[in-house]
C-alpha cells in the first residue's frame, strides 16, 4: 500500500485563456505561484518520503515550494505528463472548431479511442498514467508520496478509483492547486479525500471549461471541468 498526495499544478495564463495546454511547456502565472506557495504551506509538517512531478515546466515550478518545505528533491517523471493533444495544443475551443471542425466533432463524442492528429487517445493516456503511478507505488511501498501533476492525470485516477468509463465528460472537480489523497493497493485505487481547496481560500475564482455543453445525447454529467489542461 502506498499513499499518494496528488497536487494539480498551479494556474497558467493558458488555463485562464482556456487553451489546450497538453504537453507544451507553459509557465505558471502569478496566481499559479501563489497556488504553489499555499500548497507548500498546507503540507508543512506532513511525513512525506518522496516528491515526484511531471517533467513539464508548470508542474516542476509548482513542485519547487513543496520541495523546499518538505526538504525533498523533486524527481521528474515523463509518465506523469498531461495528455498529448497533438495539432490542437495551444488552441482554444473556438479556434479548434474553426480550423479543425471534423476533429472537434469527433472529440466532442468522448470516444476513448479517438485522438487529435499527433495526440493520445484517452485509453492510451489512461494506460500510461496508471502504469507510471503503479510503478511508483511498487518502488515506494508503504511510503507517502507527493505527486505534482495535471488535471487530465487526476481525471484518470478518479475514473479508476470510481470505476467510471473512459468515455464521457469529466465527473470530478480538479482545481489548480487542489490536493487529493489516494491509496494504491496493487490494482486498486482508493480515494481518501478529493480536491481539498481550503488552503486556496480568498484566491481569484478559477476559469471553468464546462464539458456538459459538449455532451452527446444519452450522456449526463453533474460536474463542470475546471480549465483546459
Amino acid at each position: 500500500m502506498t499513499e499518494l498526495i496528488l497536487i494539480r499544478h498551479g494556474e497558467t495564463d493558458w488555463n485562464r485563456e482556456l487553451r489546450f495546454q497538453g504537453q507544451i511547456d507553459v509557465p505558471l502565472n502569478a496566481i499559479g505561484f501563489e497556488h504553489a506557495r499555499r500548497v507548500a504551506e498546507h503540507l508543512a509538517g506532513e511525513s512525506v518520503q518522496h516528491l515526484v512531478c511531471s517533467d513539464l515546466l508548470r508542474t516542476r515550478q509548482t513542485a519547487e515550494a513543496p520541495s523546499r518545505q518538505l526538504t525533498l528533491t523533486a524527481a521528474a517523471d515523463p509518465g506523469l505528463r498531461e495528455q498529448a493533444f497533438g495539432v490542437v495544443e495551444g488552441m482554444r475551443a473556438d479556434e479548434i472548431q474553426q480550423q479543425f471542425p471534423q476533429a472537434w466533432a469527433r472529440w466532442s463524442e468522448f470516444d476513448a479511442d479517438y485522438a487529435f492528429d499527433g495526440g493520445e487517445s484517452t485509453r492510451i493516456f489512461h494506460a500510461r498514467v496508471m502504469a507510471a503511478l503503479r510503478r511508483l507505488a511498487q518502488e515506494r511501498q508503504g511510503q507517502r508520496l507527493v505527486v505534482v501533476t495535471h488535471g487530465g492525470v487526476l481525471d484518470m485516477v478518479y475514473r479508476s478509483a470510481m470505476g467510471l468509463a473512459l468515455c464521457g465528460p469529466r465527473q470530478s472537480v480538479i482545481p489548480n492547486g487542489g490536493i487529493s489523497r489516494v491509496l494504491l493497493r496493487e490494482s486498486r485505487v482508493e480515494i481518501l479525500r478529493w480536491a481539498e481547496t481550503q488552503h486556496l481560500a480568498g484566491m481569484p475564482a478559477q476559469p471553468v471549461y464546462d464539458q456538459r455543453k459538449l455532451e452527446p445525447a444519452g450522456i449526463q454529467s453533474e460536474t463542470a471541468s475546471p480549465s483546459i489542461e
